[in-house]
């Protein structure tokens, strides 16, 4: 069942997205060789609370931290950890707030010190193909609309898309109906009503498509252990509009690549 959020609704998630896209500004920062992912994670979590918010993963089916931080093949629900940022590494970087009731989500992946010029060209890629996505996410379009743009995108470029893995509703609950594949046929899928919100979140990957889930039952890697990139905003859709709710530019004000 698809909760369609009212106007008012609509506000109080987009006020857990901005204390989220400030964490997450925090934490770019501190992006850089030489940092241990777990210190990121603390940046986060400490930035949350102390603005009136909750971390939306921690604890969440039992996850362990308030971000997930997925490196390089990693594809999402990295753990942080005592790895340390080398020179060359991408960096993915997700995290949801729980704020007055509602949840908010968004990430963004990064590349530390000297990426190689075609890793640089997957993220751009897939951070171009999330916006492209938000395009097609307008009322009376249909939920495979957005994703046949993600596909069509990326795939011209020589880049494959995750299908295990897809965007998500969300509002009171950090998961919620519909799913948001980034990949399928114009046309398909659930009808875009007014007060409907979404997470689109792209995860593209260098190589093949194909996935692994590692021992730890969360983490999930590309099966070629070639690199993965991950885009994501919340966004509302109204009979009039689509709004981004969440925001990067706390992220790109800090960090420029």
């Amino acid at each position: 069942m698809i909760h369609y959020k009212t106007s008012e609704e609509v506000l109080k998630i987009k006020e857990s997205a901005q204390i989220l896209g400030k964490a997450h500004g925090e934490v770019a920062k501190y992006i850089k060789e030489g940092v241990k992912t777990s210190f990121l994670d603390k940046i986060a979590e400490e930035y949350i609370r102390d603005n009136d918010g909750v971390p939306s993963f921690k604890g969440y089916n039992g996850f362990p931290a308030s971000l997930c931080i997925s490196v390089n093949e990693v594809v999402v629900h990295g753990f942080p950890s005592d790895y340390v940022l080398k020179d060359g590494d991408i960096i993915s970087v997700d995290c949801g707030v729980f704020h007055q009731g509602f949840h908010s989500d968004c990430a963004y992946t990064y590349p530390v010190g000297e990426v190689s010029p075609q890793v640089l060209s997957l993220l751009h890629a897939t951070k171009e193909s999330l916006y492209l996505g938000i395009e097609k996410a307008i009322f009376g379009n249909r939920i495979g609309d957005i994703g046949n743009a993600i596909q069509k995108f990326v795939e011209a470029k020589g880049y494959t898309v995750v299908r295990e893995l897809v965007g998500h509703g969300l509002g009171r609950n950090l998961h919620e109906a519909p799913e948001v594949p980034n990949y399928g046929k114009r046309g398909s899928g659930v009808l875009m009503k007014d007060g409907l919100v979404i997470a689109i979140e792209p995860m593209v990957n260098l190589g093949t498509r194909n996935i692994v889930q590692e021992r730890d039952g969360w983490t999930i890697r590309t099966a070629d252990r070639k690199p993965s990139a991950h885009y994501e905003h919340t966004v509302a859709i109204f009979e009039d509009r689509t709004e981004i709710l969440t925001t990067h530019q706390y992220i790109e004000e800090n960090f420029k690549f």
